[in-house]
């Protein structure tokens, strides 16, 4: 399978790795001399200085980021409209900018907030109805900890539900010292009907960017060419 021009990154929930999974992701497809644009829906936390398109570009180097929607408070994107006072763009609006994203970058790759189905704007569009709309790709992100298994069989669930293509799932933070529950969680990940793309060192982001693009391809070892 070759990989497709738009792929969608999603997580089995917030804090799982999903923009050092899309920074990998950016630099293997910048290394194979690809065109990479980045696009992420909302941005949240903006009031604590958290910029995931700016975190992608320093890690993964020469790409076009950019973020439909930034909002101040830490929370999901509806609610920290309500805080900001602030009229989210609809779904459809996120899928125009990919689609004109793609005329001019072989691959875009469209980060979203929090997990599947958290909703991106008033009408209760989500990423899975981005993925819809758009034909695309999705990359999950997990964790490799206890709880894994049900929160990825669960997002793979809906997925399926949808009939939405799902390349592969990824592991965002690997530790350094993995116990038995992780060797046991990675044996069960590489037996799922979709593939294990690879896991991610945790802390991967303290590397510099040059090491961080080193490794990416050794990471994502099971990313299609």
């Amino acid at each position: 399978m070759s990989l497709p021009g738009i792929i969608l990154v999603t997580g089995t929930d917030t804090g799982v790795g999903k923009t050092i999974t899309t920074a990998a992701l950016a630099a293997v497809l910048r290394g194979a001399g690809r065109s990479v644009a980045v696009y992420k829906p909302c941005q949240s936390g903006a009031a604590e200085g958290d910029s995931d398109a700016a975190e992608i570009v320093r890690l993964a180097g020469a790409v076009t980021a950019e973020t439909g929607v930034v909002l101040q408070p830490p929370l999901a994107p509806v609610a920290a409209a309500a805080v900001d006072g602030t009229l989210l763009p609809r779904v459809a609006a996120h899928a125009e900018r990919v689609r004109e994203l793609a005329t001019s970058h072989d691959h875009v790759l469209v980060e979203g907030a929090g997990g599947l189905l958290v909703e991106l704007d008033s009408d209760g569009g989500t990423l899975a109805e981005l993925g819809s709309i758009l034909a695309a790709a999705f990359v999950l992100v997990a964790r490799p900890s206890l709880g894994t298994l049900n929160h990825t069989a669960l997002t793979l669930e809906a997925l399926a539900a949808r009939d939405l293509l799902v390349l592969g799932v990824v592991l965002g933070s690997w530790p350094h010292t993995p116990d038995v529950v992780h060797f046991s969680n990675r044996q069960v990940f590489g037996s799922l009907r979709v593939p294990l793309l690879g896991a991610l060192p945790e802390h991967a982001s303290d590397l510099s960017p040059a090491d961080f693009r080193t490794g990416a391809a050794a990471w994502l070892n099971g990313l299609p060419a």
